[in-house]
Order: C-alpha cells, then sequence, then structure tokens
C-alpha cells in the first residue's frame, strides 16, 4: 500500500479555520420561525482543498498512466473546480478510462432502491451498477481492464454503504492482481470526533463491513487502509491524499462545493444527524424519507411527539435541542400518514454526541413507547447486539454508551495506524 503524497508534504494541514459565530442570534430566528429548521453552518472563505483527483491530474495519473481503468463514482466524484472524475478521465490523454461503475442510487446519485445499469451519454462508455444483480465487480466487468479507481464522497457514518463498496472492489482487485486507487476527500462532519458503538462482528454486512463505530471520524483513504490491512484483503492500494485539509474543519470549510451524496443527505445537518437517526431507520418510525427534513426529522403516527420532545430536552443532550413536529411524509414509511414527530435542532455542532444522542433517543423511546415501539431490528444499523437487551432492561443512555468503552478504545488503537491528516 502506498499513500501519495506523502504525509507532512508542503500542503499539509494547510487552510484556516472560523468559529461557529452567531449561534444565539440564530437559535432566537429559528424559535421565531413558523417551521424549525436547523441552524445553518456558516461557509467560510479558507484557502481551498484538493482533492485526490485534483492531486493525482496534477502528477500524471501514476501508477496508473497509460493504462485502461475503471472508475468507481457517482455525482460526487468532482475536481476541486466541480468538474466530474469521470470527464477528466475520459478527456485525458494520459490515461484510459474504459468502464464505469456506479455505487448505491447510481451514477447521479438520485435513486432509491436496486439501480440497473446503464450507459454514459458524455463518455459513451458503460455504466456497471454494483447495487443491483450484483455488488461486487464480476470479472466479466473487468474483463480488459488494468486497474481501479475510486472516487466518490463518503459522510463519515459506519452505515453509509459506499465504504462497503470500495471495500469489495478492493476485494475483486485483490483477487485479480489489479492496482486500486482510492481519490481522498475530506470526512464532511470532520475527522477529529468518533463515537457510537463498534460494529460487533457478528452484524457484518453490506451496511457494515468492518467493525468500526457509528461516527469513524475517518476519511474514504483512511478506511481504504484499515480494510486492506485489518479485515486482510492485500489489494495493490495507493491513496491519493487530499491537500490542505485538517481533521478539525468541517465540509463547509474546504471551499468544495456540496454536492447530495445521496438523495436524503441534502446538507451537512443531515449529514451530521445521520448518525444518531439512522439506527432508527430499521424500526417502526419514519427518520424523514419522503419529507422536507430528511434525518433532521424523526416521527410516527402512534408518537407522544410533546412528551418525548419534552424527555429528550430534559436530557440536556450537548449541542442539540427536540421540537415537536407534525409531518406527513410523501414516500417511504408511513407515506400519506400524518405523522407526530420531532425536530432535531443543532445548536453546537462541535458539542454534538452522535453516539449519546442515538442512546438517548433509544432508551426514551423504549420507557416511553415500550409497546408500539418495534425494535427487533435495531441491532443491524446500531452495531451492538446488547442494545435490545440493555433496552429491556431500562438501562440508561449514559450507561449504553459507557458499554461500548472497551471496544472504542480498542478501535482508537487500531485507527491510529491509518490516520494520513493532522
Amino acid at each position: 500500500m502506498s499513500v501519495w503524497p506523502v504525509k507532512g508534504g508542503d500542503n499539509a494541514g494547510r487552510g484556516t479555520r472560523l468559529p461557529w459565530i452567531g449561534v444565539l442570534a440564530l437559535a432566537a430566528l429559528a424559535a421565531t420561525s413558523p417551521r424549525p429548521s436547523h441552524l445553518p453552518f456558516l461557509a467560510t472563505s479558507g484557502p481551498p482543498i484538493r482533492p485526490g483527483i485534483d492531486v493525482w491530474q496534477a502528477g500524471g495519473f501514476e501508477p496508473l498512466a497509460g493504462k485502461r481503468v475503471g472508475l468507481i463514482t457517482n455525482d460526487t466524484g468532482r475536481t476541486g473546480r466541480d468538474v466530474l472524475t469521470a470527464a477528466v478521465l475520459a478527456n485525458s490523454p494520459a490515461i484510459e478510462l474504459a468502464a464505469i461503475f456506479s455505487p448505491e442510487h447510481g451514477f447521479a446519485a438520485l435513486l432509491e432502491g436496486d439501480v440497473a445499469d446503464s450507459f454514459d451519454s458524455a463518455t459513451g462508455l458503460p455504466i456497471h451498477s454494483l447495487y443491483g444483480d450484483t455488488r461486487r465487480p464480476t470479472a466479466e466487468m473487468l474483463n480488459g481492464l488494468e486497474g481501479l479507481v475510486f472516487d466518490i464522497q463518503d459522510i463519515g457514518t459506519r452505515f453509509y454503504t459506499y465504504a462497503t463498496t470500495l471495500a469489495y472492489c478492493m476485494e475483486e482487485a485483490a483477487r485479480r492482481d489489479l492496482p486500486i486507487i482510492v481519490l481522498d476527500r475530506p470526512n464532511p462532519i470532520g475527522g477529529v470526533a468518533i463515537s457510537g458503538p463498534v460494529l460487533d462482528e457478528s452484524l457484518l454486512a453490506f451496511v457494515g463491513y468492518a467493525p468500526v463505530p457509528t461516527r469513524h471520524g475517518m476519511t474514504i483513504g483512511e478506511l481504504a487502509q484499515y480494510f486492506n490491512d485489518e479485515r486482510g484483503i492485500g489489494a495493490e492500494l495507493t491513496v491519493i491524499r487530499a491537500e490542505g485539509w485538517r481533521r478539525s474543519m468541517w465540509y463547509d470549510e474546504t471551499g468544495l462545493s456540496w454536492h447530495n451524496p445521496s438523495p436524503n443527505i441534502r446538507n451537512l445537518t443531515q449529514a451530521l444527524l445521520y448518525p444518531a437517526l439512522g439506527p432508527l431507520e430499521w424500526t417502526n418510525i419514519s427518520v424523514g424519507r419522503g419529507t422536507d427534513a430528511p434525518f433532521e426529522w424523526f416521527g410516527a403516527p402512534w408518537l407522544n411527539a410533546p412528551v418525548l420532545a419534552a424527555a429528550l430536552n430534559a436530557a440536556e443532550l450537548p449541542g442539540l435541542r427536540f421540537i415537536p413536529r407534525r409531518l406527513t411524509p410523501a414516500g417511504s414509511m408511513y407515506a400519506g400518514e400524518d405523522c407526530a414527530g420531532i425536530d432535531l435542532i443543532v445548536t453546537d455542532r462541535e458539542k454534538f454526541d452522535a453516539g449519546l444522542t442515538a442512546a438517548t433517543l433509544a432508551t426514551t423511546l423504549g420507557r416511553l413507547h415500550t409497546v408500539e415501539w418495534e425494535r427487533s431490528r435495531l441491532p443491524a444499523l446500531w452495531g451492538d447486539p446488547a442494545i435490545l437487551t440493555q433496552l429491556r432492561s431500562g438501562m440508561d443512555a449514559h450507561a449504553v454508551a459507557a458499554s461500548w468503552s472497551r471496544a472504542m478504545q480498542e478501535f482508537q488503537r487500531i485507527r491510529s495506524r491509518y490516520l494520513l491528516y493532522d
């Protein structure tokens, strides 16, 4: 495995960061708004970040220059000037783009459910879906290729499936002695905070490839290195670092344009809240799909929203408030049904704790809606099969979070080997 450019190079760690300001004013505005909404994150004008594609292009596409390659990508794979990576490779005489592979949600990152193979009219190339009949590239798809390139924006949550797609592509590349390059990108929700249960080995699945916590604080390139070594893939892996990014930076501090990584992650607030709300999705609770606030709201027809919101606010979770609001989802769970629900209002993203928030949501729902809340499938995304026993026993949220501490310490020890940024 190689990393290029070398950690600590001339551009490592460049960039400035402006403080989170105006929280009280924004909170007051939200409080008087007819529709509660998330607090907007403040864009900054610091030095631009160079994503991996820019660095790789400037280096002449080594070590795959002159070779036939397949590109695993979607609409988020773009240069710092907002040009699709597929277009860059297709139009360069220094490399031959021969096939495109798309993850969940398709090449345009707009679709839900299984995605069929398609055709890219801009490049004239086939698009092989890795979220349809197969979830890993087949021998037929890889025939004639001399290398693979991965360029997709991850969002820093364990059960977001792009990381598993990467791992499966690495496995197939290793089986065929194909080199694979990962063009790294910033973790949108930062690379410092990590929280939530570490995935138990018994629950490994497409929504969880390796034992990492819900919010892992790693870039897709760092995850690639972790997967390659810790899961024994052994691929000929090269990670092209993003220049200028620091672990403390949020996506709105990078200068890069936001492109929805999937249909229901439409802004940075939703990306931040996703690791906290996501585990509820495989229970009988709507997490806002089919509304104007996916992963910023949750609800159900049977929910006692005023009582639940009061209990959640009484927990005084850091950086978060809860406001009752009724919504009728247009699609997904409870489509067309009036639902009592709750808006999550981020007041301080630096203090927000995804794991403690998830534990508080689960324990409070379990206490107030013991009968109505169907939670038998909760462990699949939660990551720890012990959660059902913990909820039945009446364990409080802080005790649930404390139960992850030993696994989290072990993850932190291993994680430190693969971090590429300061």
